[in-house]
């Protein structure tokens, strides 16, 4: 992959990711499917200017979903955890 904002596409703010965020200093993010970690980690450093400790990724799978009587799924998707080096911060993230 090129482009490291196609790699990075959504930051997600849940309660676990807040909770992650206070304790861990890890961001949760979702990440283009093929990208990788060090695509991942190279994303961020260059996007945010921090430095990056880890990358945790995982493949959210697909979900039946319905629409009145027709079935069908949801896509699934790809989730990265990054953590921060110590003292290291995303700024953008800290009054929303």
């Amino acid at each position: 992959m090129k482009d490291d904002r196609r790699i990075l596409q959504l930051h997600l703010m849940t309660e676990k990711s807040n909770v992650l965020k206070e304790s861990n200093n890890s961001y949760v993010f979702k990440v283009a499917r093929a990208a990788n970690k060090l695509e991942v980690k190279r994303a961020v450093e260059k996007v945010f200017g921090v430095k990056v400790e880890t990358v945790r990724t995982m493949i959210v799978s697909d979900k039946p979903k319905r629409q009145g009587r027709f079935e069908g799924r949801s896509t699934a998707w790809k989730k990265a955890i990054v953590k921060l080096k110590k003292g290291q911060q995303i700024g953008v993230f800290e009054n929303v």
